[in-house]
């Protein structure tokens, strides 16, 4: 937001957005952030927005303040305005007016006789002037006070500076794990500037907002964006969603619990209450079965026959586990935990993956085997030997009386190794005459020729 738009307080800001910007990443006037505090769900009642007199008032670092218009100015969300402060005046933006206001002042716990300062009126030029210069002064004085801090050996981190809107008193936002005395360092601070000194401590969600961030989920920090309370987050919060109890995943950048954890919280607690309890143990004519987890979204539990491990698992839905729990109260065990768990079975199989296409292997080539007794398997087979015979005179090629070469020493060696069996070779008397070095040669038996 420029110049021209703060001297122009007939613009508004709406909801979380400025309407002279196109995200909420501007700089605004009273702070870099552009959030939504709250919505006013009274703004179409009648009457719900004029008839209270108290104004929210929205400043720089999540300040906000409550403010009486004495004035009765027609004041609006997003108008720029001038509240009395101690001492001076302060420029802050109207977050919230109406009906509405006294709900945010309850939920903040302010007590009934609080002071409630009032609201001088709408900012003029010359205030939005002033209070400018007043902001120009706050990255020096940030600087300057950390190297006064750290003369002073002050175990404590200076985050932030913000000026009145008068330029006569600033608040110095610090960091510390222990107890600081930090009185001298008042004393520097306000010699050197020649200003009013506020500390105020911050903790490490409101340093890593005011700092920034991208987040584990990829979006900007929450606290960084929209968010401007603050609530204590508890590790039961994890704990009712099943959420693993893991510091550095519960952990956010600021080392405290993520503020997400809460967001959800509410819908599993709600959903719990329709769930039958963890520690009731169903059982059956077969097993005793123990709670073993919860699908909160489906609303269907896993039990176990064993307390300690997975064994034999069986998925049944809310209402079934209500059922068993009332049948074995009146003393009657079920003969299975799911009777549908057959017909479930039998489903799968039906419509199962038949052709495989579910399987991971699929597309794997499938190795052939070899067979080492190939030649011996066929030898030793009576019907694969008559299969591979040839047929006397069939095209011309084989005969029954031509003589056939017999195996010689084999390739891959010498010597006399045991011939491998021939297919078709003559059985009985053809084997005539001795072995010699050579190649044996088939002589079939004629009486005309002697051997």
């Amino acid at each position: 937001m420029n110049a021209e738009n703060l001297n122009n307080p007939s613009k508004p800001l709406k909801g979380d957005e400025c309407v002279n910007c196109d995200s909420c990443s501007c700089s605004c006037t009273t702070d870099t952030r552009c959030n939504l505090h709250a919505y006013n769900w009274l703004a179409d009642v009648p009457g719900g927005t004029n008839d209270f007199e108290l104004v929210e008032v929205h400043f720089k670092n999540t300040r906000k303040g409550f403010y009486r218009n004495t004035s009765h100015l027609d004041l609006k969300e997003g108008d720029l305005v001038a509240v009395e402060a101690n001492p001076g005046h302060d420029i802050g933006r109207v977050s919230m007016t109406g009906s509405l206001v006294k709900l945010q002042m309850k939920k903040a716990n302010l007590k009934p006789d609080i002071e409630i300062l009032r609201v001088f009126r709408k900012a003029k030029p010359a205030d939005i002037e002033r209070f400018e210069q007043a902001k120009a002064r706050e990255v020096d004085t940030m600087i300057r006070s950390r190297q006064i801090a750290a003369d002073l050996n002050l175990k404590m981190k200076i985050g932030d500076v913000e000026y009145q809107g008068d330029g006569n008193k600033a608040i110095f936002y610090y960091i510390a794990d222990e107890r600081v005395d930090f009185r001298q360092l008042i004393k520097v601070l306000a010699e050197v500037f020649k200003i009013r000194v506020e500390m105020k401590q911050i903790g490490a969600r409101q340093e890593a907002g005011r700092i920034g961030g991208i987040g584990p989920c990829g979006r900007p920090l929450c606290c960084a964006s929209w968010m401007t309370n603050f609530v204590s987050v508890a590790t039961s919060a994890a704990r009712y969603q099943d959420i693993s109890l893991n510091p550095q995943k519960l952990a956010g950048q600021c080392a405290k619990l993520k503020c997400c954890i809460n967001f959800e919280v509410d819908s599993y607690v709600e959903t719990s209450r329709q769930l039958p309890p963890r520690d009731i143990v169903l059982e059956t004519k077969d097993n005793a079965y123990f709670h073993f987890k919860t699908d909160m979204f489906k609303k269907e539990i896993t039990y176990s026959t064993d307390k300690n491990i997975a064994a034999n698992l069986v998925t049944i839905s809310a209402e079934r586990a209500f059922e068993v729990i009332a049948l074995n109260k009146n003393g009657v065990r079920p003969d299975k935990l799911n009777p549908d768990s057959a017909l479930h079975q039998a489903e799968i199989k039906a419509y199962g993956d038949i052709i495989g296409q579910d399987s991971i292997s699929r597309f794997d080539k499938k190795k052939k085997k070899k067979s080492k007794n190939r030649n011996k398997n066929k030898a030793a087979a009576p019907e694969n030997r008559e299969k591979h015979e040839p047929k006397v005179g069939e095209n011309g090629a084989e005969d029954e009386n031509k003589p056939r070469p017999s195996g010689g020493p084999r390739r891959n060696g010498g010597g006399n190794h045991r011939r491998r069996p021939q297919i078709g070779r003559p059985e009985g008397p053809a084997h005539q005459g001795p072995r010699r070095n050579g190649p044996m040669v088939f002589r079939p038996k004629n009486d005309s020729n002697p051997s």
